[in-house]
């Protein structure tokens, strides 16, 4: 009664791990893929409104004005050498400062308020705010400073045109830089999410069918009563299970990461065949640290053991190493199946693809002689 309510229960597990490596795949890539996008945005929207501080709308007022009343520097410095009244050289400073506090409003207005892309809009503001300040000028030099017809001068009403002019073009300038750059953002974002989704459609190609497998084989178990495998076995199948829910949130990882990923998938497979598949794995320490894009293994061994034979009669060894270019060779004598299935091909181009996106390299794959060799590119940490 006991071994047939184990049964039950292992049937119910195996929908349970389905369902369950479906939503790990489906559902929580997408979750990721959207925090990196929404991430990535927001840093650049906090660039833009953290570039033009008043600190340094300040000092380009401070530099423009200058550039604005040099003509009447050199009345200013004439005066200092005839020794005329302090009122006309208050009147200088007066109008220095009054240019640059006009230009830290018109600065303010064109960089941080006004977000119209039409010159013209810009232009006519610009002209408004600089009108107001020239109608306030006239009273103060008229009725504080006593001079006379100043505001009349043809280099005055320049000199305010001009301001407006500067100040517009700059804010023009900055608004289409802005916009350029918010538009290259996105193409950035959609570059992204093309490439997180084409890696991830690569990555939910590795089909499931092995987890069937692997219950059949914890049916047998339970069947034959062996309790202390069978235990063992479920532990081995939860790592596998745990690894691979927790892949959709990697992209490279450890080579040391991935062998102790194959050392329990290894078991299943091993108890699967009754010991008629083994793996013979030489991998220095320092070697361990280069990265793969992960589940790169699983793919290559399930292959293995879904087009060959492996039976007493044709036993099969998997050779793992490191040669000499960096490359993590995974080699097996080949005894194919009379009936070859179709997703051989799907599988290695899957493979190859999930490769190129994450670390720009090709794998290289060989079949010749009656053995099949894989050429996986390590990447330096």
């Amino acid at each position: 009664m006991t071994k047939y309510l184990l049964l039950s229960r292992t049937n119910k597990l195996k929908k349970v791990i389905v369902t369950g490596y479906i939503r790990g795949v489906f559902i929580l890539p997408r979750y990721w893929r959207q925090t990196l996008i929404i991430s990535a945005g927001s840093k650049e929207m906090i660039m833009f409104k953290n570039g033009v501080t008043n600190k340094k709308i300040f000092i380009y007022s401070l530099v423009l004005a200058v550039f604005i009343i040099y003509p009447n520097i050199t009345t200013a410095l004439w005066m200092l050498f005839l020794d005329v009244g302090a009122e006309e050289l208050y009147f200088f400073v007066f109008r220095y400062l009054y240019f640059v506090v006009l230009f830290w409003i018109l600065l303010s207005w064109n960089l941080k308020k006004s977000m119209t892309t039409v010159f013209a809009k810009r232009l006519v503001v610009s002209f408004l705010i600089a009108g107001a300040a020239y109608g306030l000028y006239i009273p103060i030099s008229l009725y504080i400073f006593k001079i006379h017809g100043d505001h009349l001068t043809v280099t005055l009403v320049f000199q305010y045109l001009v301001t407006m002019t500067i100040c517009a073009g700059i804010g023009q300038v900055h608004i289409m830089y802005q916009n350029q750059r918010l538009k290259e953002m996105e193409i950035e974002q959609l570059k992204l999410e093309t490439l997180q989704s084409r890696y991830e459609a690569l990555t939910n190609q590795i089909n499931p069918h092995f987890f069937f497998n692997a219950l059949n084989s914890l049916t047998g178990l339970i069947r034959n009563a062996s309790k202390d495998q069978t235990i063992k076995f479920v532990d081995k199948l939860s790592d596998v299970f745990r690894y691979i829910l927790r892949s959709d949130k990697k992209g490279l990882v450890e080579l040391e990461e991935e062998l102790e990923f194959m050392k329990a998938y290894q078991y299943l497979i091993e108890i699967r065949f009754a010991k008629k598949l083994s793996f013979n794995t030489v991998v220095d320490t320092d070697k361990k640290k280069m990265k793969l894009p992960v589940l790169s293994l699983l793919p290559l061994i399930e292959n293995i053991v879904q087009h060959n034979i492996i039976d007493a009669e044709n036993k099969m060894k998997v050779e793992i190493y490191i040669n000499e270019n960096n490359e993590l060779v995974i080699s097996n004598p080949v005894h194919p199946k009379l009936e070859q299935s179709v997703s051989h091909n799907i599988g290695l181009v899957n493979l190859d693809s999930r490769f190129f996106l994450l670390t720009r390299r090709h794998i290289r794959v060989i079949n010749d002689s009656g053995t099949f060799t894989v050429y996986l590119p390590l990447v330096e940490e």
